[in-house]
């Protein structure tokens, strides 16, 4: 009976994690959507741009992937959301019709960039 409990606590705790970690994924895609990021970038890869171009910005798994584990890229990729990127140094082209990220400090503070950042570091490709 003991390990029946047990089984039983674990699955309760599972189900409180998964429902918080959806809690976070709605709350972070109406901040996305409340600041404009979803205009240029989904969420999920592979989805399309406008009229069947290239997507404007990178999809996040991507750059999740693309960043996973390198030290500084939630700090970097805040200082990109907030003050926008080289047009001139981008590593993703050919992959985005998108030059370069516009700065976004009107549509987003700081401190929601960084909730943010730290989101989509947390994607993987599906």
């Amino acid at each position: 009976m003991n390990a029946l409990r047990k089984i039983a606590v674990l699955a309760a705790l599972g189900l409180a994690a998964t429902s918080a970690s959806a809690a976070v994924d709605d709350d972070m895609k109406a901040l996305a959507a409340k600041s404009g990021c979803l205009t240029c970038h989904s969420i999920e890869h592979g989805n399309p741009g406008p009229n069947g171009m290239a997507p404007i910005g990178p999809a996040w798994q991507d750059v999740a992937k693309m960043y996973k584990g390198k030290p500084g890229a939630d700090t970097f990729l805040t200082r990109v959301v907030l003050e926008g990127s080289n047009p001139y140094g981008s590593h993703w082209k050919d992959q985005v019709s998108g030059l370069a990220m516009p700065p976004n400090k009107v549509a987003i503070k700081e401190a929601d960039a960084k909730k943010l950042v730290k989101w989509i570091l947390t994607l993987s490709p599906k």
